[in-house]
């Protein structure tokens, strides 16, 4: 058959364009001149909106996405000779181009296995055990994703076990929260329940999956951690000039939980994907569909198939995982339109 148009909607959630409320601000911070660098009414709203969603006074930094966030950070708690540990599959292992390593100067990322994308305690004990003399890099942070790059969530209570078992050791807590907005509709609490009450100690907060162009946030909430930071995204040339254009989007974000619709809208969206599959196709979904991402197991035939016909989706996992993520703006023709295909590629 000829293949299709090619379709990205599942592909990834950062195909979707940008919300209609980030948009609206957008185009409002475009009307008069302001300040640069950050020292401008948009900037200075959207960091009071966030100390507001956390409930505490905290440092907010914007950068222009999540390799920079993720990387800039560790590179502030980090000294070259010390050693991150991360899940195997974490993002700043697989798809960072080794950018906590440049920025650190070389601190080493220490690799947790695990069948469903968390950091096992136990294994990172073992970790740490092993690297305790001094011919090894000596561990400092521990970072974890949440959501997990297998779309499942750590509650409340796994990041307070966590938070308690680093600072036992006097090391630091990370989380890499790409998508964090979808985590916190998953969980249906408070921002602060998983992230600084629970012993987080920075958090790279994700908007690009979530509805604006550009722009991620790094959020101390230890100020102590983050002093000096501005001159570390000076240097890394993630200084915007004109910062409100990266701002007033969040602003739009974060007002009205205009964030948290957008991820409950995604997660909802995933977990309809994932019901009409089970029902319609014989496609096996493989992690438990916590966030807006669902894993198939498809024949070659199946992704080929569906491939054809236009659709737009990566192999995850070795020989036949494959990942599909819905967004703020998936929609249930989208998902119809799908499941069709694959109904009639797994005959």
């Amino acid at each position: 058959m000829n293949r299709r148009a090619a379709r990205s909607d599942f592909a990834s959630d950062n195909t979707a364009g940008i919300c209609p409320e980030a948009w609206a601000m957008l185009e409002a911070a475009n009307v008069d001149a302001a300040l640069s660098y950050g020292d401008d009414q948009w900037t200075a709203r959207a960091c009071d909106l966030i100390r507001d969603l956390f409930e505490t006074d905290c440092d907010v930094y914007f950068v222009f996405n999540g390799t920079a966030a993720n990387a800039l950070a560790l590179a502030q708690l980090c000294q070259p000779h010390h050693s991150i540990i991360c899940h195997e599959r974490a993002h700043l292992q697989t798809d960072e181009c080794g950018a906590s390593e440049f920025f650190t100067h070389g601190a080493k990322l220490l690799l947790v296995p695990s069948a469903n994308g968390k950091i096992d305690i136990n294994d990172a004990a073992k970790i740490i055990a092993r690297q305790g003399e001094l011919h090894a890099q000596q561990p400092r942070v521990l970072s974890l994703t949440q959501s997990t790059e297998f779309g499942t969530v750590y509650t409340a209570g796994e990041i307070e076990t966590l938070g308690e078992f680093v600072h036992q050791r006097s090391l630091l807590l990370h989380m890499d929260g790409a998508r964090f907005a979808n985590a916190v509709a998953a969980l249906d609490c408070a921002p602060k329940e998983i992230t600084w009450q629970c012993g987080v100690d920075v958090l790279c907060f994700g908007g690009t999956k979530n509805g604006v162009a550009a722009g991620e946030l790094v959020i101390f909430f230890e100020k102590e951690l983050g002093r000096e930071f501005e001159y570390r995204v000076k240097q890394a040339g993630q200084l915007a000039s004109k910062m409100r254009f990266l701002a007033a989007p969040w602003v739009g974000l974060l007002t009205d939980g205009v964030w948290l619709r957008n991820a409950r809208r995604a997660n909802g969206m995933a977990a309809r994907l994932a019901e009409r599959l089970r029902a319609e196709t014989k496609i096996d979904i493989v992690f438990p569909v916590e966030a807006n991402a669902v894993f198939l197991r498809l024949s070659e035939r199946c992704a080929t198939g569906l491939h054809e016909r236009g659709w737009e989706f990566y192999r995850f996992i070795e020989p036949d995982v494959h990942r599909v993520m819905c967004s703020w703006c998936t929609t249930e023709q989208t998902i119809a339109d799908f499941v069709a295909d694959a109904v009639a590629t797994n005959i």
